[in-house]
């Protein structure tokens, strides 16, 4: 077989025609998990769970996992053998070569599926994996779980509201996206969390405010927005909360430098005669994040590109400061607050 999209191994297991070896992968652990436990339990069916599953994880020898594979079902037309995270470090090559004989001779009475939910296989680096990846592509199926868009998110959001009994309108989808981001397991469990309190119909937007909780990303990029407002205790206060609830001072700044970095380039793109988005084509940390730079268009029209300039060169010596300088971490960003504070005062008088 292949490589597939999601949609075609949704057809496969409706239609119920799974054969071989399943390998499951992707940005997107929830659905990596997800798509996981549907192959597993069409493969494995209702009956004599004990002899037509069994699971394994990680570092499970390849010995141990081919007389899993090589087994007959137990009165049933096929079996489920599924792995979890399976690991490559530290096998030996005689292991590895086991590994890759197995993928290569799956029974047809058994569908063997391996997923990632929670890491990363390094099929770009690692030799091993390669050959592992380049087995499962020619012998069964590959699916990559990409993140969503947000337009994506915002509908998924919709539509798991209205599965538990609430309506959810697509302005207070847009509402929970800007406040935990782009992660559908967070995204999902702060929805479990609003429709609880709500109970049923409407969710409110005031519910959002009061139960939703705001992701780093969110919280300083509130930060970024007090500062380029000139809103002094509005950000000193945002600044303190972080701090408070034990942030590290080096990714509030790491996460602050983002807020900047992406107001400079979306201001320079529209000063070249791009869109908003012309970034996206030349950075690779906006794939599927495109929203950073609309947030960014929406912040940039007053602010010059020299003020922006004078910004950042203030961030890089507050990096230099939290990473080489025995000062308070505390003080350092108290210090950096007020130079861009003052620089974006500067901007309102110019």
């Amino acid at each position: 077989m292949a490589e597939c999209r999601e949609g075609d191994l949704k057809k496969q297991i409706e239609a119920n025609t799974l054969a071989g070896v399943y390998f499951l992968y992707g940005e997107e652990k929830y659905m990596v998990s997800v798509w996981a436990q549907r192959l597993i339990k069409k493969s494995a069916g209702k009956d004599f769970l004990d002899f037509n599953l069994q699971r394994f994880t990680g570092d499970v020898p390849a010995d141990t996992l081919d007389d899993a594979v090589q087994a007959l079902p137990f009165m049933a037309q096929r079996k489920c053998v599924a792995v979890a995270d399976l690991a490559l470090e530290g096998r030996t090559p005689s292991e590895v070569k086991k590994l890759l004989e197995l993928l290569d001779d799956v029974p047809d009475t058994t569908v063997l599926v391996l997923y990632f939910a929670a890491s990363d296989p390094a099929l770009k680096k690692d030799k091993k994996w390669k050959d592992i990846f380049a087995v499962c592509k020619e012998k069964g199926t590959c699916i990559a779980c990409m993140r969503r868009t947000q337009q994506d998110l915002e509908r998924l959001l919709i539509s798991a509201a209205g599965k538990r009994g609430c309506t959810l309108s697509r302005t207070n989808a847009q509402r929970m996206f800007r406040y935990v981001g782009s992660d559908l397991t967070a995204l999902l469990n702060e929805l479990e969390k609003v429709c609880a309190f709500t109970g049923g119909g409407e969710i409110s937007s005031e519910t959002i405010d009061k139960l939703v909780t705001r992701n780093l990303e969110t919280r300083v990029y509130d930060l970024s927005k007090a500062l380029l407002a000139g809103r002094y205790a509005q950000a000193y206060q945002t600044l303190g909360q972080l701090l408070d609830q034990n942030e590290e001072p080096v990714r509030i700044l790491a996460v602050l430098s983002g807020a900047y970095i992406d107001l400079y380039r979306v201001r320079t793109a529209l000063q070249s005669g791009e869109t908003a988005l012309e970034p996206a084509n030349h950075f690779e940390e906006y794939k599927r994040r495109e929203f950073r730079l609309t947030n960014a268009e929406r912040d940039t029209h007053n602010l010059s590109t020299q003020m922006l300039r004078a910004s950042l060169d203030v961030l890089l010596q507050a990096d230099l400061d939290l990473k080489g300088s025995r000062t308070d971490s505390r003080l350092i960003l108290e210090h950096t607050l007020a130079r861009l504070l003052v620089i974006a005062g500067g901007e309102e008088n110019a």
